[in-house]
């Protein structure tokens, strides 16, 4: 098939492989616009855009998809269908109509669980075992349209969002592959999602990542590992912000207050709402991530000192 591709971020690169191996031909791609990126805020092509001006491939960045220079050129193109991972814009019913199958999209999670911005990491906050992909014909509603077929993952104890995604990204794309193969080979039928089991997944915010000590030991560990890498993990130590990696649990804790640092020969452990938990990698502002045992010998931790945000502030 004549294929147009969507998406953005670096997630999407896995399919955009796939699909330049796969039997289809990549017409072009559309992405969001440049946008300002590093300490300079300098304008900067999304990694799908990279991706194509490396291999000369057309490259469509409408501020929106409705803009009738898009659609022409769309039309133009005539894409027997729209394969989309993570293309970050709402695309009008105008624009779906276009290309023969409609637009196709790659979601990381089973819907109907998780519609939105961050099935993966909502999945790894809220605690799931099992999660995985799902390839949908895309329509107006908030990833609501029929399903052509999934797989499916476990979530395993230390997996962070990035970790997950890495995995979803890499099997995602062979469904996507698939779907495309089958649909033009007319092999397949999409199904209606199920109407129970609906959840929603907005987009983390700093705010989501900020560590509630005051949480259980589980909750501390799941938000900051479904704050990895994006938006961070973080905390306050003497009225600084510091980013947190991943935490561990341990065997026979002692009994800390909800934030009470305690720094041991080889480990650093906090107090939670239950049991304390070891900290991971930490990164000061303006410092490079680093153990926290180095960290703690650096700012000379005492006894009986806390991260100070044991509670959300407003």
């Amino acid at each position: 098939m004549r294929l147009l591709f969507a998406g953005t971020p670096a997630v999407a690169l896995p399919a955009l492989d796939a699909i330049a191996a796969s039997r289809h031909e990549l017409l072009a791609v559309v992405t969001r616009p440049d946008a300002p990126a590093g300490r300079g805020r300098g304008l900067a092509r999304s990694p799908v855009g990279a991706w194509a001006d490396e291999r000369g491939i057309e490259v469509l960045t409408p501020a929106k998809p409705r803009e009738p220079e898009f659609l022409d050129r769309l039309r133009e193109l005539a894409p027997d269908c729209v394969p989309v991972v993570a293309y970050g814009a709402l695309v009008p019913p105008v624009a779906l109509e276009i290309p023969t199958h409609g637009w196709v999209n790659l979601h990381f999670s089973l819907l109907p669980a998780w519609r939105g911005a961050a099935p993966v990491q909502h999945a790894v906050l809220h605690g799931d075992e099992l999660t995985g992909a799902s390839v949908f014909q895309l329509e107006a509603g908030l990833d609501t349209g029929p399903v052509f077929g999934t797989v499916t993952d476990e979530i395993r104890p230390a997996d962070t969002s990035g970790d997950l995604l890495a995995r979803l990204a890499a099997s995602g794309s062979g469904l996507l592959v698939a779907v495309l193969d089958a649909i033009e080979a007319g092999t397949v039928r999409a199904e209606p999602q199920p109407t129970d089991g609906v959840s929603l997944a907005p987009k983390l915010t700093v705010e989501d990542g900020q560590v509630r000590w005051s949480e259980p030991g589980f909750a501390v560990d799941r938000r900051i590992r479904a704050a990895t890498p994006a938006p961070g993990a973080w905390t306050t130590f003497r009225g600084d912000r510091i980013k947190l990696g991943p935490v561990r649990p341990i065997a026979n804790p002692p009994e800390l207050t909800p934030g009470e640092l305690l720094v041991e020969r080889n480990q650093v452990l906090v107090g939670t709402a239950t049991t304390a938990v070891a900290l991971g990698e930490v990164r000061a502002a303006g410092k490079k991530p680093m153990p926290a045992t180095d960290w703690a010998r650096g700012v000379r931790v005492t006894p009986g000192e806390s991260f100070q945000n044991a509670e959300v502030t407003a």
